[in-house]
């Protein structure tokens, strides 16, 4: 439990604001990025995808 490695599907890897903002968030099993936005308790994610319409794989996971 406390002390062990952490074995979380999900990381956020960049973040931007405090009670609004948004959130970029990455599956670490297959590297999809998803962008997380928030306002106080509203909220909606969705798919990174470029400029193809193809999702935002990050690096290393090709």
């Amino acid at each position: 439990m406390f002390g062990e490695k952490s074995n979380k599907r999900f990381e956020v890897i960049f973040k931007e604001g405090t009670t609004s903002g948004y959130k970029v968030i990455v599956d670490k099993e297959t590297g999809v990025e998803y962008l997380f936005s928030y306002d106080g308790y509203a909220g909606g994610l969705t798919l990174l995808v470029d400029k193809d319409g193809k999702p935002v794989i990050k690096s290393g996971n090709e």
